[in-house]
């Protein structure tokens, strides 16, 4: 039992160490153009998306709002920014994240004694109308807020501590990444705790936890401040990230993307959200770049993982590494690499119908060429619309005649999975 319990912790501080080493050395591996910039913005958004998880993996709580938290927290902690540049007081840019966490913190302590004492739907439908009254009140009040031009900063200011004055982006970057570990092990200590266990608990049953005598709506209301302050943080982080916070970070459509890429990253998986704000920004900033239909990509892609793969991304890798480890994988690649080609074969010809649609939208007197993969196609040219519908067809009649084939091997390596775990319980 002691040699279980030690190589457990062996284990986790491996993790923890990796992770750490993985963030040291991520601007030496992205080097190119503006990858410190898009790393710097993953950073952010993970600390944010994992604090939303806090409140919908954990806690089963839909907050519609949750941007509410981290946007109050930008405006704070840029704020604090202004107030350290012209010298009435000293804050080291370094604790200004701190200063949107503590905001965040306050928000949550205000907003979420109201919201918390509903849940299910009607949590849902709270929270969705304080972000709008936020948002309202950020354009009625522009001392504060800035008005539509938001309030813009300067991250450059006092004396530089160690050469450090925030200035290069690889300095902000390593500062995300130092916030983003503190903030990554703290959340994860969070779920070992008792509280952590008994959100656990009112997520899955509140009736039986009320039985035993927990005060749900108490168990809500902690944790959301913990998820605000959290939340705040990456507020904070994100102020000095960008040097200016406007209304849109108080809007619902910053709420909808921590909740859609939270989902597409997995829900149920603690990492779920890591993964998914390193593909919210991939879908947002740089395939924008090559594409104006993103956003219709970005849609397609949600509705197929909620559709298909409930766990997300985290979920399906957990899936295959579990048939890895199992030595299962063999079994099903002889299916596997055939619906896997079907679904890259309607993948590409969805791609370049959509690409050719959207030329077409344009008007004629657009340039009528879209280039895919370096290759050109005509949208107002027939050939190239027959290429797009064989693709659709082919790959199509293949998913159809492997899926059964799949399906029957992969639950048959389940099986087989599961029988070899019960002999290892017994």
């Amino acid at each position: 039992m002691k040699q279980h319990i030690l190589s457990r912790l062996g284990g986790t501080l491996l993790v923890w160490f990796s992770f750490a080493v993985l963030l040291v050395l991520a601007p030496k591996i992205f080097n190119q153009g503006a990858s410190l910039s898009l790393l710097s913005q993953m950073g952010t958004l993970m600390i944010f998306g994992l604090s939303f998880n806090m409140l919908l993996g954990q806690g089963g709580m839909l907050s519609f709002g949750h941007a509410v938290y981290s946007g109050l927290g930008a405006f704070f902690a840029i704020h604090a920014m202004n107030f350290a540049a012209t010298g009435v007081v000293t804050i080291p840019v370094s604790i200004i994240p701190l200063i949107g966490g503590i905001a965040g913190l306050f928000f949550g302590l205000l907003f979420g004694y109201v919201t918390t004492k509903k849940s299910g739907t009607t949590f849902s439908m709270i929270t969705l109308g304080m972000v709008e009254l936020v948002f309202a009140c950020s354009l009625m009040f522009p001392k504060f807020f800035g008005g539509e031009g938001g309030i813009t900063t300067n991250r450059v200011m006092g004396d530089a501590f160690l050469g450090i004055t925030f200035g290069p982006q690889i300095e902000v970057y390593y500062l995300i990444a130092f916030w983003l570990f503190i903030s990554t092990v703290a959340m994860y200590a969070f779920t070992q705790t008792p509280l952590g266990r008994m959100i656990n608990a009112v997520r899955d049953n509140p009736e039986r936890a009320e039985f035993i005598g927990y005060d749900t709506q108490w168990v809500r209301y902690l944790t959301l401040i913990l998820s605000a302050f959290f939340a705040g943080i990456a507020g904070g982080l994100s102020a000095i990230n960008f040097e200016i916070v406007t209304a849109e970070n108080v809007s619902a459509l910053r709420s909808g993307a921590v909740l859609l890429f939270s989902f597409i990253g997995g829900i149920g998986y603690f990492f779920g959200p890591m993964i998914g704000a390193v593909v919210g920004v991939f879908l947002t900033v740089m395939l924008s770049d090559f594409t104006k239909a993103w956003q219709f990509y970005l849609g397609i892609f949600f509705i197929l993982i909620v559709m298909f793969a409930p766990g997300g991304i985290a979920g399906i890798c957990a899936s295959y590494y579990r048939m890895f480890k199992f030595g299962k994988f063999r079994q099903i690649w002889p299916s596997f690499w055939k619906i896997f080609s079907a679904v890259l074969l309607i993948t590409a010809g969805s791609i370049l119908a959509v690409e050719m649609l959207y030329q077409r939208s344009l008007g004629g007197d657009q340039d009528p060429v879209v280039k895919i993969a370096g290759v050109a196609f005509n949208a107002f040219e027939s050939t190239p619309w027959f290429i797009a519908a064989f693709f659709c067809l082919m790959g199509g009649l293949g998913f159809l005649y492997t899926q059964s084939r799949f399906l029957f091997a992969w639950n048959t390596a389940l099986a087989e999975i599961e029988v070899t775990t019960s002999k290892g319980d017994e």
